[in-house]
């Protein structure tokens, strides 16, 4: 490389190298010029290629003998050189380039495979993190020897008991596990009686003529903290503050001005987020018949992406189970929670509890003045159908059990509903996204989908036929 140095500074350091370059070639290399009548021509590419081509004569030290690439190769599969063989990619090349020249003397290196380099890369990949290590070698009582948790931090009765008692069901279900004792926590079951003191009566009174007499927004938001500091910071049962305040009567308006205005700082508590969404927004819900507000909407979706847990035990548990069943309107208003708030799992895991848990799993978070308005089942109507097939088409990938019992519901409705569309739609819709899980159920399904008679029928037959 050095005796192209001074071709390299003349290009570098004079204005008009192409005569000076040429003149160096030439005397460098012996080059033939295209002109022979000077000696300063410029020469032709195809004499500078051959220029380039020809090795040069480069003087080295008697001492050192530049090692040929097998022998390099060699050096670095055998630790050779020094740190060179300390590099594991380094030592991969030079056993593929042996492997390229494929050597009959090769089995002189055949032991110094990249297995052993291979197993340590894999052995530190797959070891524990060191401060898990730590907890591992230093600690005896652990729970779990691979989980740094010592028994006192955690309740193991609930951690086995739950194990048990869902040992039968769908692994995919565990998503809604923890929240069912997350619920428990906060008594869902409220007693229907509870005695206010008079003077927490009489506040709670005169926050509800206050919410009845709506003036203007900066006056609601006063309201909301009255209403906030009455419920949580006087030790009084909250359910039964609200009871007698009755923010739902507030109208659309000043009921989105509450449930912004209503937080307490927290959005991983789960109470207090429940209460007012169960006091301020699921009564309207609950008899709701036309589409809601866009004002009442856009409030509660919001608050609903922050308090996704109460979403769902405040607003879904009990909208799904309405009493009366699901209307167009209320589908509509679940359909955007479940698009706009929640992760497709979360929603699995609600459906799978609504459609085939215990009714233990089913129980909501409402007002006791409200329960009422809320049935023990599923009541299976033309806007329910709807809405699982606006679920399933949201990518929510259903549990089995889930698709089990919606097959076994099918087959009972399917002379109610054999000549509504809404429901061959939706059989449609789950035909085409619940395939595998349904394989089982071809013959019932078939048998059920011949007695109706809908522009589709003969689509979802066509779809069954290919099982």
């Amino acid at each position: 490389m050095e005796s192209w140095v001074p071709l390299m500074d003349i290009f570098l350091n004079d204005r008009t190298p192409e005569t000076k370059a040429s003149l160096w070639l030439q005397q460098s290399f012996g080059a033939t010029a295209t002109s022979s009548s000077s000696t300063s021509s410029p020469i032709t590419a195809g004499s500078l290629i051959a220029m380039l081509t020809k090795p040069c004569n480069v003087t080295v030290d008697d001492s050192y003998s530049s090692p040929t690439t097998k022998t390099l190769a060699r050096d670095v599969l055998g630790g050779g050189g020094g740190d060179v063989g300390s590099d594991f990619w380094a030592k991969r090349a030079a056993r593929n380039l042996l492997d390229v020249l494929s050597e009959s003397n090769n089995e002189r290196i055949s032991g110094l495979s990249l297995d052993s380099e291979e197993q340590k890369v894999v052995e530190e990949f797959e070891s524990l993190p060191g401060w898990i290590q730590d907890f591992v070698t230093n600690d005896d009582d652990l729970l779990l020897p691979w989980l740094p948790i010592l028994p006192n931090e955690l309740n193991s009765r609930k951690l086995f008991s739950s194990c048990e008692n869902n040992s039968d069901q769908d692994l995919s279900s565990d998503l809604g596990e923890n929240v069912e004792h997350e619920v428990s926590e906060i008594e869902i079951d409220c007693p229907v009686n509870v005695t206010l003191s008079s003077e927490i009566e009489e506040l709670a009174r005169d926050l509800r003529e206050r919410i009845v007499n709506f003036e203007s927004s900066s006056k609601t938001v006063g309201l909301a903290n009255e209403m906030r500091r009455l419920c949580l910071d006087k030790g009084v049962d909250s359910f039964a503050v609200l009871g007698v305040i009755e923010p739902w009567k507030a109208d659309d308006e000043m009921a989105s001005v509450l449930i912004s205005h209503l937080s307490n700082g927290s959005d991983e508590e789960l109470s207090w987020p429940s209460q007012v969404l169960c006091s301020v927004v699921l009564p309207k819900l609950l008899v709701l018949e036309e589409l809601a507000s866009r004002v009442l909407m856009s409030t509660m979706i919001e608050y609903c992406k922050i308090h996704q847990r109460a979403a769902v035990h405040a607003l879904l548990f009990p909208l799904f189970l309405r009493k009366g069943g699901i209307n167009n309107a209320v589908c509509e208003m679940i359909t955007r929670i479940v698009r706009e708030c929640l992760h497709p799992g979360h929603v699995s895991a609600f459906c799978q509890k609504v459609l085939s848990g215990a009714e233990a799993e089913r129980k909501c978070i409402c007002l006791p003045c409200h329960q009422s308005l809320i049935s023990n089942e599923l009541v299976w109507t033309e806007s329910l159908f709807t809405l699982f097939q606006n679920i399933l088409n949201h990518n929510v990938h259903l549990t089995q059990d889930s698709v089990d019992h919606i097959v076994y519901r099918v087959r009972e409705l399917t002379e109610r509903f054999s000549k509504s569309l809404k429901f061959g739609n939706f059989l449609l819709c789950l035909v085409n996204k619940c395939a595998p899980l349904l394989i089982s159920h071809k013959v019932l399904l078939v048998e059920a989908v011949q007695h109706t008679n809908t522009i589709v029928t003969k689509s979802i037959l066509s779809k069954l036929a290919n099982f």
